[in-house]
């Protein structure tokens, strides 16, 4: 199956049914429009599935439930995370959801197979203090420390996730109307507002970025919004090295990752009288269920306070 997001080696060793079903999904998922890094994921958890299948002399045709369930009751044992064990399961859901819509199977048997139970945990918050303890901690005098400062203004501004961090353009950025174009999960694109210190970072960084990127490209104004020293597009795991970084440097307890600014950003806006639908599209989530947990970060909030602080607690 050599197609874009697929796992590529370990394809060969499965026989003509297993490659032709994910060979299938992935058509499906490219038809969707989905993302390089979602078809990648797909292809390597699936691939484990139909090794593991055909190991049991399964071909896509013939797994029933029972298969499934012994498949992830398997992973659990082996110690897999239940998160981990549910984003498997959800891929085998979709193969056979892909094979169905295709009438190559009666029924998808992975849809008879409860998710794993996952633990509530609620998302790590910066104080409003400590994100600009981090910010302004980050000095203003290297291309690289100007990038650092507009990429972490930025991203604690807009709630963004790292992905959409390192996927902006320089013409992404509406520098007259101070907002942003986003393009999210499942490339759905928002409009997000740019509040006013992210935007004097993007314009202290905007004219120094421009001269590299010409330098490494030959190539005029344009291009990814963050660069390397290299002049490449950033990478997540890049962003999430700067952040260490700065936030060792800062004295953050506990560190910080690019989605601590994003849960904090949500928050902040909780606490600062915003609406749930509001929050819910600025931070592109398909569903107002997904924004809810930061309710609960407030919930928790004010009763650590309460019992801290009322003298019948």
């Amino acid at each position: 199956m050599a197609v874009e997001g697929s796992a590529g080696e370990g394809d060969r060793d499965l026989p003509g049914e297993w490659s032709s079903a994910l060979g299938l999904l992935q058509d499906d998922l490219r038809r969707r429009d989905a993302a390089v890094r979602t078809r990648r994921a797909y292809a390597v958890d699936l691939g484990q599935f139909a090794r593991w299948a055909h190991a049991r002399g399964r071909m896509p045709a013939e797994v029933d439930v029972r298969d499934v369930r012994r498949y992830v009751a398997g992973l659990s044992e082996a110690g897999a995370a239940p998160a981990s064990t549910a984003r498997k399961l959800a891929a085998v859901r979709g193969l056979f959801s892909s094979q169905r819509e295709h009438g190559l199977i009666a029924g998808n048997p992975a849809d008879l197979v409860a998710t794993p139970r996952q633990p509530s945990r609620l998302p790590r918050v910066l104080k409003a203090s400590e994100v600009a303890q981090l910010l302004e901690s980050v000095p203003a005098d290297t291309l690289l420390e100007l990038r650092d400062r507009a990429l972490f203004e930025l991203a604690y501004a807009c709630g963004l996730r790292a992905e959409e961090l390192v996927s902006l353009g320089l013409n992404d950025v509406d520098w007259d109307g101070e907002q942003l174009r986003v393009e999210g999960k499942g490339r759905k694109t928002r409009y997000v507002p740019v509040g006013e210190l992210a935007m004097a970072a993007l314009r202290d960084y905007r004219e120094p970025r421009e001269r590299e990127w010409r330098s490494h490209a030959g190539q005029e104004a344009g291009g990814p919004l963050f660069l390397s020293k290299s002049g490449r597009r950033l990478s997540t795991s890049d962003v999430r090295r700067r952040l260490r970084k700065w936030t060792g440097r800062a004295g953050i307890a506990g560190g910080a990752s690019p989605h601590t600014l994003r849960h904090s950003f949500a928050t902040h806006l909780l606490d600062g009288g915003a609406d749930l639908r509001s929050i819910q599209e600025l931070l592109g989530h398909a569903s107002v269920s997904t924004t809810q947990v930061y309710t609960r970060v407030e919930s928790a909030r004010l009763k650590s306070a309460y019992a801290r602080s009322h003298p019948r607690a």
